[in-house]
């Protein structure tokens, strides 16, 4: 099979090897600019990414023989999605390799806030021994709701099944509700929840979805989980929700200000105000994008891209599929 692949971002060396025994020539190149890539891409069949750079119109002019991009990942957001679909050219992601991860961290960070895990480490560690300070709320009784109830939103409704919880969740999609989770407009969710996790993408319609407006259709004081993008949340409104109480605490994974890679936080240079003025609320806690970066998961996303891969290629017998003429 001559299907050159380049890999742009380490991964798990699961998926370099299985692909490397099935046929595949992988090429590896983690250092050069997007447009040295660019100049010698026309070169390759297959491309992995995790977020290195955003694959644009220009980059894919230059992919003339490019067959697919497989992301190491969830979402698709550093693709361009359409022009990609336009050339023929197939979209891989791996949503199922860290779905399970993501759901522990939300509840983990949920189960944490709820019961001021780390600010009563910090004051213990400072010599204070607060108990009232600290009393904290249980998950029972509470009424949970999940925007965004694809594979990431499902996997955590399910690891709700231990508690005695209301679980409600609102999707763009139809008739995606199940024995998990109740399918509610988001107008019933704002109502009703005291806890709302985000698990949802980065497109047009959820960039800044989480605004003052937003916020304050909720009828009750509530808690905010987000580990799914930052620019889903406007974070000086989030900021301002925390002072008031409006919002009761806040789990952050992702934050407004990463760069498109993940790997560093700032755009720019100097601290934005409003994530400033976020730091200062004892009623939050922050992760550095790491809800579906667990070693378990690391090896899990790259077999569901090698997996993918291979389905594209080959039929369930692994003979050769003729359609690309392969």
């Amino acid at each position: 099979m001559d299907i050159k692949i380049l890999h742009i971002d380490s991964n798990n060396a699961t998926l370099m090897g299985q692909l490397q025994e099935l046929g595949f020539e992988n090429h590896e190149d983690f250092t050069s600019s997007k447009e040295e890539i660019e100049a010698k891409i026309q070169s390759y069949q297959g491309i992995v990414i995790r977020s290195r750079f955003k694959i644009d119109k220009t980059f894919l002019d230059k992919a003339i023989n490019l067959q697919f991009i497989a992301r190491v990942g969830a979402g698709l957001e550093s693709i361009d999605c359409d022009y990609a679909a336009s050339k023929n050219i197939s979209l891989i992601a791996a949503p199922e390799g860290n779905r399970n991860a993501v759901a522990e961290h939300t509840l983990g960070m949920i189960l944490s806030l709820f019961n001021n895990l780390n600010k009563a480490d910090k004051e213990i560690r400072s010599g204070h021994w607060n108990r009232e300070s600290n009393r904290g709320h249980e998950l029972d009784g509470k009424t949970v709701g999940i925007i965004g109830y694809g594979n990431m939103g499902k996997c955590f409704a399910k690891k709700l099944r231990g508690f005695e919880v209301e679980v409600l969740c609102h999707d763009i999609q139809e008739n995606v509700g199940d024995a998990n989770a109740k399918q509610v407009s988001l107008e019933e969710l704002q109502q009703k929840a005291d806890v709302l996790s985000l698990h949802i993408p980065w497109t047009s319609e959820t960039n800044k979805m989480v605004d003052a407006s937003f916020i304050a259709a909720f009828a009750k004081p509530f808690w905010i989980f987000n580990t799914s993008r930052g620019k889903n949340i406007v974070t000086a409104d989030l900021a301002a929700a925390l002072s008031t109480g409006k919002v009761l605490g806040a789990g952050l994974d992702v934050l407004e200000y990463e760069k498109l890679s993940f790997e560093t936080l700032f755009q720019e240079e100097n601290t934005p105000e409003a994530f400033q003025n976020l730091l200062e609320a004892d009623n939050l806690i922050l992760t550095p994008h790491v809800a579906g970066w667990t070693f378990e998961s690391h090896e899990r996303l790259a077999q569901v891209i090698v997996d993918k891969i291979k389905a594209q290629y080959f039929d369930e017998d692994k003979a050769r599929i003729d359609e690309k003429g392969l």
